[in-house]
């Protein structure tokens, strides 16, 4: 019970000064959340209460079935604008349709999540390498921000890349209400003043560190109140400014996503996509924060976690959900000791849904646009370009493939596109592995590379080491690598192959292997193995390669080089 239930764990020590710190960091997570929840469910094409509902019923359940202390799960900048992606060409934002395609999206991405962790396939995230998805966030964030222009600016805009809503906005620029403008850059300028320059004001008028956390935390707590009442005040709802308008005041309800097979298939792809980036974000906040108080994260029971997470949205009214950063790093901030935290913040949500919902009538959507440009813009970095160009051609390539795919083909082609290259990158890489002719550096028992170091060789003897393990892909090259450097020399007799990095030997390489001993074999040159690994050794010995193998298998490298300078030529 304890290895699907981290609650049994933590909650046996549960104290009082844990209940203290957990409401405090509660209450502050809250008072962040209710704009945020609002603007992430704009984001993703749904009513406004869609957003706090995908952060109520998800954080409880994860609350019981994940292993981070700090980690707070909801809707997300990313994972919005991916189901809003996905459910464009399904249906019309604002039908009946839509909402039940969002239930059955957050559903299937939740049945996933929870396979996989059953089945600990959490290594499927591996395959998304960091800077593909630092390419895809930083990308995603520019399109996100230009999404939310049109809020901003008060008029129509549509499309999925950034190209499409470049034009779009171009094209509706004339439609600018002037009002809504002013109430959006007003909101953008003072939510950049809060976030950088606040706290240091607070700090020099000389108010403590914990009340001003509270107080800049409360920052787009501020705008919505301003806005709101100046919008309320001023009738400007009847000079064009949009609002939010109408919430229902009620906890989640109980919703059933669709079973429909032809949904299903079409949700397929962007639900597994959404598992994994989302995954792969969540992960890596839980696993920093955690490193912090050495406490320890199950990779396979946080997919278990999140998958419970999501299949709790899809049944109380909400979208996808996953461990958010800002939030999660302001609950570690402010004190969060256990997931208690985030149940409590469950609790201020749902009270916020029942009670404060009429008030938000007014809110501006311009507002909550303000609220997710100044939020997602500090994810946008291209200082990866720079590390990525400086340290590897190959990974600066998967960067900007993944960025320039996100930006002109939209958030699924992008991802998709950064997945492939790594994967092919890799390949490519691994199919012409390092292979160094090594000798013995003088007066130790220590080889090699001859290119790098003065070192002890012997005409006779041929040593190669084989930096990676030996595939289907790059069989044939070691194959090439080996007759191309006997071939042309007639004093060789001897070839060491020294195996110490090579983690495991596939069929295919077993047969290149077969290949070089019998050409060798055929030239009058003995083959030998050293330092191999035994997981590998007890591979090889269940074939009969190493009987007809002309040579021997050394346990080191300097034991080969002796024995082999020892033996007569011929």
């Amino acid at each position: 019970m304890i290895r699907y239930l981290p609650i049994l764990t933590w909650g046996r020590t549960y104290d009082r000064s844990a209940l203290s710190n957990d409401l405090m960091a509660a209450l502050i997570v809250t008072i962040m959340l209710i704009p945020q929840s609002l603007a992430y469910a704009l984001l993703a094409g749904l009513p406004a209460e869609a957003g706090l509902y995908a952060s109520i019923v998800p954080i409880l359940l994860y609350t019981v079935f994940g292993t981070s202390r700090a980690l707070a799960v909801g809707p997300v900048a990313v994972v919005s604008l991916m189901t809003a992606a996905a459910l464009s060409t399904i249906a019309e934002q604002g039908t009946m349709g839509y909402a039940v395609a969002a239930l059955s999206l957050a559903g299937l991405s939740g049945v996933m999540l929870l396979a996989m962790g059953l089945f600990r396939l959490g290594f499927i995230a591996n395959f998304l390498s960091h800077p593909v998805i630092a390419g895809f966030i930083t990308a995603s964030g520019i399109i996100i921000a230009a999404s939310q222009l049109k809020h901003i600016f008060g008029i129509e805009a549509e499309g999925h890349s950034l190209v499409e809503l470049v034009i779009s906005l171009a094209h509706h620029a004339t439609q600018t209400n002037w009002v809504t403008a002013i109430i959006g850059i007003g909101a953008t300028g003072f939510l950049f003043w809060v976030r950088r320059n606040m706290k240091p004001m607070l700090e020099h008028l000389g108010l403590g560190s914990g009340l001003t956390s509270v107080l800049v935390k409360a920052g787009p707590v501020a705008v919505v109140i301003v806005t709101t009442l100046a919008v309320w005040g001023l009738g400007l709802e009847d000079q064009g400014v949009k609002v939010v308008g109408a919430v229902p005041q009620s906890l989640p309800p109980f919703t059933l996503p669709s079973f429909s097979p032809d949904l299903l298939t079409q949700l397929l792809l962007p639900a597994f996509l959404i598992s994994i980036i989302g995954f792969v974000e969540s992960i890596s906040v839980a696993q920093t924060l955690a490193a912090k108080k050495r406490q320890r994260i199950d990779p396979d029971q946080e997919l278990i976690g999140l998958g419970a997470a999501n299949i709790g949205a899809a049944l109380t009214g909400g979208f996808p959900v996953t461990g958010g950063f800002s939030r999660s790093v302001v609950n570690f901030d402010a004190g969060a000791e256990t997931p208690a935290a985030g149940a409590f913040t469950a609790v201020g949500l749902a009270f916020a849904a029942v009670t404060l919902t009429p008030l938000i009538y007014f809110l501006p959507k311009a507002t909550l646009a303000a609220t997710i440009i100044v939020a997602v813009l500090s994810l946008v970095d291209f200082s990866i370009l720079r590390r990525s160009w400086a340290y590897s051609k190959a990974d600066f390539a998967a960067v900007l493939t993944t960025i320039i795919a996100t930006l002109v083909f939209g958030v699924e082609a992008g991802v998709s596109a950064g997945v492939v290259l790594s994967i092919v990158l890799h390949l490519y890489a691994s199919s012409k592995p390092h292979i160094a002719e090594v000798g013995q550096v003088p007066g130790t028992e220590h080889f090699r590379n001859i290119l790098r170091h003065d070192v002890i060789t012997d005409p006779r003897v041929v040593t190669l080491r084989v930096d990676e393990s030996l595939y289907f892909a790059n069989a044939r090259y070691l194959e090439d690598k080996v007759q191309e450097r006997v071939a042309g020399d007639p004093t060789v007799r001897h070839v060491i192959l020294q195996c110490s990095a090579i983690n495991e030997i596939d069929l295919s390489a077993l047969e290149s292997l077969e290949a070089i001993n019998e050409r060798l074999g055929e030239m009058g040159v003995t083959l030998h193995l050293s330092e191999v690994k035994g997981p590998v050794m007890d591979r090889l010995m269940a074939q009969h390669f190493l009987t007809a193998m002309t040579g021997q298998v050394f346990l080191s490298q300097f034991q080969a080089a002796k024995a082999v300078a020892a033996l007569p030529d011929g």
